[in-house]
């Protein structure tokens, strides 16, 4: 089986309104200019000052000691995994995590780590159900080191965890002794949307990292931040996987840039994504999950169309979404105004506007009703 990406379709047109994923920005202009200003040198021999100015000011943004700049944010995880766990240890993270969707079985492959899927809407749990999750402390049970929470929820929808119910969550992972990592791709989105400072929001939690290729910009990169003695840890893992860099400060001057420009902004990006979900409520047929942040998901079912049909319109249209879960993921970010939300809403009435396929409008109703929506919809068009 071939893994790699696929390259765009012959023939379709360049995308001019990218609601794919904030992965898709673009360096702004004095972003570039602050990379190829940037003083560089050997990361990896310790004397790169940018990369060291970039770490300081994460740690110093997120309340730790210690900070490690990586290539990607999965790296990220992999590495804080392979720091606190073992192989035959298990980790407990919700059912639609990052790191068990998306990492290509990493946890597995690298660290023999099991991962015990929690259940709970919107990509997020509660400390009861932590409670449940608690095993006897037998040789029969995989020791349980790590409690790991995805600030944003992705596949949850974008969702916001409320700062008590992280607190709460970690308290339980903390009497146990277990350690608590916040895959924190998304984080300054959640922190923007609930006007809560990022050192608040990840101060029960022994590890954390940001992402600088999604919101905030940037062409490359991710942030680790955690203990000394964590991070020292860390560091041969980066080492051992290739995350070691040589005149990364190129990179990190575009992540600084990030911190000092585009944080606050990611509010535009959460006002986008409210617009794009009310224009989308008017459109017949289709039903919309309230964005917390800058992930708008829906579902095209009851407009007779499947997620795949609605792209590949959609591409030949310059314009692209994702699919996910079954859903609709439209995402905004920096390269997305809200002329061009006005004019995908636009694109995506007039695609949407044929006839619906009744095998679709009974998988839609017969969704509806599973959901417990069906009778708040047929209230509303009273």
């Amino acid at each position: 089986m071939v893994h790699a990406p696929n390259r765009p379709p012959a023939g379709a047109p360049p995308v001019r309104i990218n609601l794919y994923s904030d992965t898709q920005t673009r360096p702004t202009p004095a972003m570039k200019d602050a990379m190829m200003r940037a003083e560089v040198g050997d990361e990896q021999h310790g004397d790169d000052p940018t990369v060291h100015e970039l770490c300081d000011r994460m740690a110093a943004l997120m309340g730790k000691q210690a900070a490690m700049y990586l290539p990607s944010g999965t790296m990220c995880n992999v590495i804080a995994i392979l720091t606190h766990c073992s192989k035959g240890d298990e980790v407990i993270a919700h059912e639609t995590s990052h790191i068990l969707h998306s990492e290509g079985g990493a946890h597995a492959a690298l660290t023999g780590v099991q991962i015990m899927p929690m259940r709970g809407p919107r990509g997020m749990f509660t400390a009861d159900d932590v409670r449940a999750a608690i095993r006897p402390r037998t040789r029969y049970a995989p020791p349980q080191r790590l409690l790991e929470v995805e600030q944003t929820a992705n596949i949850g929808g974008g969702a916001v965890w409320p700062l008590a119910q992280l607190n709460a969550v970690a308290a339980v992972a903390h009497e146990q002794g277990w350690s608590t990592h916040m895959d924190g791709a998304r984080l300054m989105n959640a922190c923007v949307a609930a006007g809560i400072s990022a050192r608040d929001m990840v101060a029960n939690y022994d590890s954390v990292w940001l992402d600088f290729t999604k919101g905030l910009g940037a062409p490359l990169g991710a942030v680790l931040c955690g203990s000394e003695e964590f991070i020292g840890r860390a560091w041969r893992w980066k080492q051992r996987l290739g995350g070691s860099m040589r005149q990364a400060g190129i990179c990190a001057a575009a992540c600084i840039h990030a911190l000092d420009h585009h944080i606050d902004r990611l509010a535009e990006d959460h006002a986008n994504a409210k617009a794009l979900a009310r224009g989308l409520r008017q459109i017949p047929g289709v039903v919309v999950e309230e964005p917390d942040t800058n992930l708008v998901f829906f579902d095209i079912r009851g407009a007779g169309m499947t997620v795949e049909q609605l792209q590949a319109k959609l591409t030949m249209r310059g314009i692209a979404v994702s699919g996910l879960g079954g859903r609709v993921r439209a995402c905004t970010h920096l390269d997305v105004t809200a002329p061009m939300i006005d004019e995908a809403v636009a694109e995506i009435r007039r695609v949407a506007g044929t006839q619906p396929d009744p095998t679709c409008v009974a998988a839609f109703i017969g969704w509806l009703e599973k959901t417990g929506q069906l009778d708040e919809r047929l209230d509303a068009a009273a």
